[in-house]
């Protein structure tokens, strides 16, 4: 059995037979801190089209914190009905690292190259994709990391060919790592779903703008000539915003008409939320010194503000959500949808060309890629732990897998890193 230990050198090319990974199992289900364990497990096998990547770095999102709680998806007991064997999950949906095999019929990457792993998995084969269909929105379209099993929190990963992108030289194997998932769902968000993307002169509205999403969010807008406002909770995230670019900040703290909406029949509710709403709606105009409507919504809380983003959205605008962290029955009043023609968009991570076009903003310096936490592989648990606790870092977060931890220092959660390392 051939085995390197985490961080150790490795002869290029040269694949041992078991490796170190952040295994969750289904027995400890529970707070990302006790999920996560460090297992050795088999280096998994190659099948056609597939690249084997020593992992040098790894991003830290939230889907892992569902993961490692079990809900709203058990992802081991998910993958096993669609005929998987594997009793454990290895999270992981952002990666750099280094080609290390390659299988049959693979030409688009070699042996040592420097790549950036994208999340979005599909049939390049499906029925749907081969007729012309988005492969985003292919049914056969699977979340690496997450839905799909052994994903970048390990010493190496299985993933397919065109999950691999040039890695740019200007970025440290942290940077490179970090910022993939969040800024590419963010750049469908805003710039995939014609006719509604960003333009010079609109108004946005993003919530969460201190988070992964929405710090890169901010930055796309600006990018595009859109005037991005944020929703923080806090003066340190509402700084943070200001600083990437945001034209100003909305504190969720002074308002209360948070979740569902009252029954249409509740009319003393359904005036006092109208009224918390409404206040609102003047503090974005206050911000924006203008009278003017978002034209685009930036959603993933999801049932606390979508009935919030609804009202607000201008009209003949649109509300684009991607997720659902406060939960997932969202309540529209059909009369500011249908009335004044608004859209309400699902979208989910992003095509092979937004990919490309979110690493070249970033590796020419046009966007950051807010990298506020490097941490060593055996703080993977706790990275998550952090997001559970929603006492994570503003921006983006990495753990260090193959990559030199010699001198490394975990970043304290309000600073970006100084010097390039690793790269």
């Amino acid at each position: 059995m051939t085995l390197f230990e985490v961080g150790e050198p490795i002869p290029l090319g040269v694949v041992p037979d078991r490796m170190y990974a952040a295994v969750i199992r289904p027995d400890r289900y529970g707070e990302p801190s006790a999920a996560f364990q460090t297992e050795i497990i088999d280096v998994p096998p190659l099948g056609r089209r597939q690249v084997l990547v020593r992992v040098m770095a790894a991003g830290v999102n939230y889907n892992n914190v569902w993961a490692s709680l079990g809900t709203p998806v058990d992802v081991v007991a998910a993958r096993r009905r669609r005929g998987a064997q594997e009793d454990f999950h290895i999270g992981g949906s952002d990666a750099s690292g280094v080609v290390w095999a390659v299988g049959e019929d693979v030409r688009s990457v070699a042996v040592g190259d420097h790549v950036i792993l994208s999340g979005i998995r599909f049939d390049e084969h499906g029925e749907d994709v081969r007729l012309g269909a988005d492969p985003a929105s292919s049914l056969s379209a699977s979340a690496w990391g997450y839905e799909d099993n052994f994903g970048s929190f390990a010493q190496f990963t299985a993933i397919d060919d065109y999950q691999c992108h040039p890695k740019p030289a200007n970025l440290t194997w942290e940077e490179a790592s970090s910022f993939l998932l969040t800024a590419a769902t963010a750049y469908r968000q805003l710039c995939g779903w014609h006719p509604h993307v960003v333009r010079p002169g609109d108004p946005v509205l993003i919530w969460g703008g201190a988070g992964g999403l929405g710090s890169m969010a901010i930055q796309i807008t600006n990018v595009f000539g859109g005037i991005p406002i944020a929703v923080v909770s806090g003066e340190e995230r509402a700084d943070f915003c200001l600083k990437l670019g945001a034209r100003g900040v909305i504190d969720r703290r002074d308002f209360d008409h948070w979740g569902r909406l009252p029954d249409i029949g509740d009319g003393s509710g359904l005036g006092t939320w109208m009224s918390g709403v409404r206040a609102f709606g003047r503090r974005f105009w206050d911000v924006l010194g203008e009278r003017r409507a978002p034209k685009i919504v930036l959603e993933h809380p999801g049932q606390d503000t979508i009935p919030t983003s609804l009202y607000l959205c201008d009209s003949g605008g649109m509300v684009v959500i991607c997720g659902g962290t406060s939960g997932y029955n969202a309540d529209v009043d059909l009369r500011f949808l249908w009335m004044r023609q608004k859209r309400l968009q699902g979208s989910h991570y992003a095509t092979l060309s937004h990919i490309r076009a979110v690493i070249d903003l970033v590796a020419t310096g046009r966007i950051d890629h807010c990298l506020s936490w490097t941490g060593r592989f055996d703080q993977i648990g706790h990275a998550h732990q952090m997001l559970h606790d929603n006492v994570h870092p503003l921006g983006n977060m990495s753990v260090l897998i193959g990559a030199p931890t010699a001198g490394l220092t975990t970043l304290p959660e309000n600073a970006l890193p100084e010097d390039g390392r690793h790269g």
